[in-house]
């Protein structure tokens, strides 16, 4: 076994390899950028270099740097973790030409998965079922578009060196294949650098299952059971499941077996996963094979009872796989929720900022990144995370602020575990699609597993309609802060209450608050026994509110008790209910007085460059007509008119940088 490793990697994944290298014995290395120099993940480690600037070209995909810090500090072997690296032939070669172990593949079987259409064509003579279509080296425009009819439309076009969702385009008729097949070769040529597609028969309803594959170096290879990863946004993943509900035994050892054909074709070592797109009557076909261990390789880890990192280890050291197939074994059932900051009511964007508030579950115990804690004992809640509270989420890496992991004896408990969970999760300073997930996990499709990749599109109304939190609710909830911080500081003194006492009469407190897209004028009134009411959207409720510590108020509204969270940042202010959670501002109205007066701007909604602007000065436009495009944490954004009205002012080049807040260009409303 080694005695060192670098971790060429940053964030969770980099903690999770840690964890497991303590647990061994094994030193461990950390990389890190400008930008990360306080990151967990460098505190993690038993030493740390750092490798460059915050962009990742400048640091985290620097392979000669990397290699140089391995050199440096002595690792004998390096762990990509997945993203940056952990799918690079280029710098699996330099590792072994360096005489430094790349804990992953041979190189050779990274370049063979790593061409779809060449994958695809080894998959076949190797026996695995395919989607039927066209995955040759022919690229001729007329020769494309007479194999999608003759595969049948829909069809699907993708880019062959692709992924992510990028350079992919469904085609529902003959006469939209020609313009489909130019904007998928525009972005596959920018994104990838390669135009090259392959055109397949698009599978309706369909459900996107993964198996995860380990062979070693003695040539012996098996396969994990699989991991259903059908919910996706924007072709990402938003939850992953295992095992995949309705999978029958038959159906498993067909799928595992074909995994296992697929990663032999290639001559394969280490941690993989073949990936699989079914169809809802159980038919299954090759997609693709990621050459590294997957974001969720915990529910497999906590429906096996095995260390996923330590066997990636122990078969890089030469040793042979720990347990055969037929040793291997499913116990219970494993849901993980990826923690992301974005807004999926601006769809999905991005957000950055820092972590003011960050909590966990606290009814439960919980494992963080498979620290010592045995693995056959499976934790009911466990969090992956390279991050804690105070910490700031940045705009030059992947938004991924955690994994959250459950586990249960069966579905149905994983299910209220998660539900439970997220319920409880606490994340305040950025957007987060905690909420949206709880959502998720609620809607009648999850619910029944009636699973594919479209449930999110599916379940549109319940997922991005849904009611939010009452505006009372909420409001009460700052009330109850409100009065918490009046009243901090008193002493016995009576002429130092601050709780609204007067000898005649009462007094009132008005609340400005922006809630749910609307502003709201809330009115607190406390009477001269003591009694309080709350009016807001014309219902007046009594109220009361007793602290209970940790940023918690019990509280009476109206017939109702009920304990709520609130945590206020600034002039934002996040109310936790059991029903749900609100993102309130409190408008300082005198603060605020001038802005009307400014005319309207369109500011950047973090740090990017500017890609186009597509009106110019002078032009009169209609609301929700798109305006710009920024790029920024990997995505376009585009940025659309608020209103009806006219750009007064371009305050850009298409090229240029711009921070987070910085207007684009002026707009005037009509």
């Amino acid at each position: 076994m080694f005695k060192k490793i670098l971790i060429a990697n940053r964030g969770e994944i980099a903690c999770r390899v840690a964890a497991t290298a303590r647990r061994l014995g094994i030193a461990t290395v950390a990389v890190y950028s400008d930008a990360d120099a306080n990151a967990r993940h460098v505190l993690a480690c038993d030493e740390a270099v750092l490798i460059g600037g915050p962009a990742p070209r400048d640091s985290y995909l620097r392979h000669e740097r990397i290699l140089e810090a391995a050199l440096a500090t002595g690792a004998e072997a390096v762990h990509p973790g997945y993203g940056f690296l952990s799918e690079n032939e280029g710098f699996a070669r330099a590792c072994a030409q360096a005489g430094v172990v790349f804990i992953g593949p041979p190189p050779g079987a990274i370049k063979a998965m790593g061409l779809k259409a060449e994958s695809k064509r080894l998959m076949e003579a190797a026996g695995v079922p395919l989607v039927p279509g066209y995955h040759g080296s022919d690229q001729d425009p007329a020769l494309l578009e007479r194999e999608a009819a003759r595969i049948g439309y829909p069809v699907l076009i993708k880019a062959s060196a692709g992924g992510g969702g990028k350079g992919m385009r469904v085609v529902a008729a003959a006469a939209e294949f020609g313009a489909a097949l130019a904007s998928c070769q525009r972005e596959a040529i920018g994104s990838f650098g390669n135009d090259a597609v392959l055109v397949e028969r698009y599978v309706q309803r369909p459900r996107h299952i993964e198996i995860q594959v380990f062979g070693d170096s003695q040539g012996d290879c098996i396969y994990l059971f699989e991991r259903d990863c059908s919910v996706q946004r924007r072709h990402q993943k938003v939850l992953e499941e295992a095992p995949a509900p309705g999978m029958t035994a038959e159906r498993r050892r067909e799928m595992g077996e074909a995994a296992v054909a697929a990663a032999k074709a290639v001559g394969y070592v280490g941690a993989g996963t073949v990936e699989f797109i079914t169809e809802q009557d159980g038919r299954f076909y090759f997609m693709e094979m990621n050459t590294r261990l997957q974001v969720e390789h915990p529910v497999t880890e906590a429906i096996t009872g095995l260390d996923l990192v330590e066997w990636q280890l122990r078969v890089a050291a030469g040793e042979p796989l720990p347990l055969r197939q037929d040793e291997l074994k499913i116990h219970g059932h494993a849901i993980e929720a990826r923690l992301c900051a974005e807004n999926p009511d601006a769809n999905f964007l991005p957000s950055i900022g820092t972590l003011a508030v960050l909590r966990w579950p606290s009814h439960v115990s919980f494992r963080r990144n498979a620290d010592a804690q045995a693995l056959h004992d499976p934790a009911p809640v466990r969090i992956d995370a390279g991050v804690g509270e105070g910490d700031a989420i940045s705009p030059h890496y992947d938004s991924m602020i955690a994994k959250l992991i459950v586990w249960g004896e069966d579905r149905a408990q994983a299910l209220a575990r998660l539900d439970r969970a997220l319920t409880e999760t606490r994340i305040v300073g950025l957007h987060t699609n905690a909420a949206f997930l709880r959502r998720v996990v609620n809607s009648s499709s999850f619910a029944a597993a009636d699973l594919d990749t479209a449930l999110i599109e599916r379940e549109r109304a319940a997922l991005f309609d849904a009611a939010p939190l009452s505006l009372a609710v909420a409001a009460a909830g700052v009330a109850a802060h409100a009065l918490a911080l009046e009243r901090a500081g008193e002493d016995a003194d009576p002429w130092s209450r601050r709780d609204g006492w007067r000898l005649f009469g009462g007094a009132a407190r008005r609340f400005e608050l922006d809630h749910a897209g609307a502003h709201h004028s809330v009115l607190l009134e406390r009477g001269h026994d003591g009694a309080a009411t709350l009016t807001a959207a014309g219902e007046r409720l009594a109220f009361a509110s007793c602290p209970l510590g940790n940023d918690r108020y019990d509280l009476m509204l109206g017939e109702r008790r009920l304990t709520l969270e609130v945590h206020a940042v600034g002039e934002s202010v996040t109310v936790f209910a059991p029903e749900g959670s609100a993102l309130l501002r409190e408008v300082d109205v005198l603060a605020h007085a001038g802005e009307a007066a400014e005319g309207g701007r369109l500011t950047a909604p973090m740090p990017g460059k500017v890609v186009a602007f597509l009106a110019k000065a002078g032009d009169q436009v209609k609301r929700g007509q798109p305006l710009a495009v920024i790029e920024a944490m990997k995505m376009e954004h585009t940025l659309n008119a608020p209103s009806d009205g006219t750009v007064k002012a371009l305050r850009f080049a298409a090229g240029e940088q711009v921070a987070e807040g910085e207007a684009l260009l002026e707009f005037e409303p009509a």
